[in-house]
């Protein structure tokens, strides 16, 4: 069995955000990096089927971007993957997800992958679009949002997470492309042994050029910060009191109660 991990190396989202001096995307100066909380899911539940099936699967680890995303790599590594992919490219957050889809569509279309884990959206994005877009290139079953996987005799059974907190079950054979949902798995911390071993994995760098054909379906126009609007009011005192105080505040303030 052959397994393709696509993973994103994000800013950690305590970091301060500002826009670039374009106005099209954050600044990514002084920015601390990891990888995407979703796409550990998809690491982890790749080498836990690795594991269960008697270290017979072949894990391949793919990132796109600068130089810096072969820290992340390393990390997919140093948990159990094969080998690391870096697609580089400087600006790949400029890029249209359909764009980044392309990409690795044209990386995997001709190597025999039986089941690629992607997260179920990046945590900068927020897109979603990635994963199914992916699977539509490659013309392969899709299922989303998993918060459970188990695979067996070439037939993946999966759990959905649906809404009003309700659970969907699917199974669908290989290949196939799955997303990953936070609940899936508990991400492991790679060890010290391992993060030795992974030194010495396969690490392999294509120029994106050499994969991106497609033109961008949507294109980022201008991100800026929400405008600021009045404080808020903090209530202090007796609760009656502030009960009262809060409702003459809705009549007059707002149309909640009239």
């Amino acid at each position: 069995m052959k397994i393709l991990v696509c993973i994103k190396q994000i800013p950690d989202m305590e970091s301060r955000f500002k826009v670039n001096g374009t106005g099209d995307w954050y600044d990514e100066a002084d920015l601390a990096y990891r990888m995407n909380e979703y796409d550990e899911y998809g690491v982890e539940q790749a080498v836990q089927l690795k594991e269960q099936l008697g270290n017979d699967p072949d894990v391949t680890v793919l990132s796109i971007g600068s130089d810096r995303v072969g820290e992340a790599l390393k990390k997919a590594l140093a948990m159990g993957c094969d080998r690391a992919v870096h697609v580089q490219d400087a600006d790949s957050g400029r890029k249209s997800p359909y764009q980044i889809a392309s990409v690795i569509a044209a990386f995997a279309k001709d190597k025999g992958f039986d089941l690629i884990f992607t997260g179920m959206q990046s945590q900068d994005r927020g897109s979603a679009q990635v994963g199914v877009t992916v699977a539509e290139l490659l013309g392969r079953t899709c299922a989303t949002t998993l918060v459970d996987f188990a695979c067996a005799d070439g037939v993946v059974t999966g759990k959905r997470e649906l809404e009003g907190g309700m659970k969907g079950v699917v199974k669908f054979a290989l290949p196939a492309l799955v997303t990953c949902q936070l609940g899936l798995n508990i991400p492991r911390y790679p060890t010290l042994p391992n993060i030795m071993k992974a030194k010495k994995k396969e690490f392999v760098v294509v120029p994106v050029a050499e994969l991106l054909a497609a033109e961008p379906m949507t294109v980022t126009e201008k991100l800026y910060a929400p405008t600021k609007k009045g404080g808020g009011i903090v209530l202090e005192g007796d609760m009656a009191d502030m009960a009262d105080r809060l409702v003459g505040i809705l009549k007059d303030k707002t149309a909640v109660l009239r």
